[in-house]
């Protein structure tokens, strides 16, 4: 049976991406949405890109780009780091891109610069990396950087009443465009939870892979989801993005 299986804030860590497959038992039949923000943080960046490549070759497979992506990408395409950059992770990445040969890296760029910036299936879910602020949806944003950036959208969904219905004249209004909304970005552990975290109608699924936390997927129709081990115990010898 076909899935739809979605994929938090990964920061470098191939093996945690190889568990999340094994444990989900992902197979060429699902479909995988990924939130972004595969690099920095952890040692292997570049081994996720080309493995994200190959899967993509076999199956149905949707990307979208997160604000570390974008950073990789411009440094990919005018070999330019930013001191930012650099210190949120990036130089991690800069070091397991060592050896790639000049084609090699090209392929990659081309990853990046094929990346989605949101995406919205047939039952009106939608899938970005952190949020956005217009009142009419992602694709009315001035600035599209807010795809990336925006915690607005995630802080107002953490602040509201439980209770409140949505036909209130409270109930915000960006919530309403859409039946449910998947992002990262913003690591749950924040607010003192490990595992994927619902709030009104959004789903985070950046459950702190870039720090102390574990890498997760989630099947978006049951809600059943999976996790890997803490990252620094699949890294005891690295510090990701602490």
């Amino acid at each position: 049976m076909k899935r739809t299986l979605v994929v938090g804030d990964i920061h470098g860590g191939f093996k945690a991406l190889q568990q999340i497959f094994e444990r989900a038992g992902v197979t060429s039949q699902d479909q995988l949405i990924f939130l972004g923000d595969y690099v920095d943080g952890w040692s292997q960046s570049s081994d996720i890109i080309r493995f994200l490549i190959e899967v993509s070759e076999n199956q149905d497979c949707i990307f979208i780009k997160g604000n570390h992506d974008a950073w990789c990408e411009e440094w990919l395409s005018m070999d330019q780091a930013p001191d930012i950059w650099l210190s949120n992770g990036g130089r991690s990445t800069v070091e397991s891109y060592t050896g790639y040969s000049q084609e090699e890296k090209k392929l990659h760029l081309e990853f990046f610069q094929k990346m989605k910036n949101y995406h919205v299936d047939d039952q009106n879910r939608l899938f970005i990396h952190a949020g956005f602020a217009s009142m009419h949806g992602p694709g009315k944003e001035v600035y599209s950087s807010n795809y990336r950036w925006d915690r607005t959208l995630w802080e107002t969904a953490v602040a509201m009443d439980r209770k409140l219905a949505k036909n209130s004249a409270l109930y915000p209004k960006r919530l309403l465009l859409y039946n449910e909304i998947f992002i990262g970005h913003t690591p749950t552990l924040d607010i003192g939870i490990p595992t994927p975290v619902h709030k009104a109608n959004i789903w985070n699924m950046d459950t702190g892979a870039a720090y102390t936390g574990a890498l997760s997927v989630m099947d978006i129709n049951t809600n059943e989801f999976w996790q890997s081990d803490p990252l620094p115990f699949l890294y005891p010898n690295e510090k990701g993005r602490n």
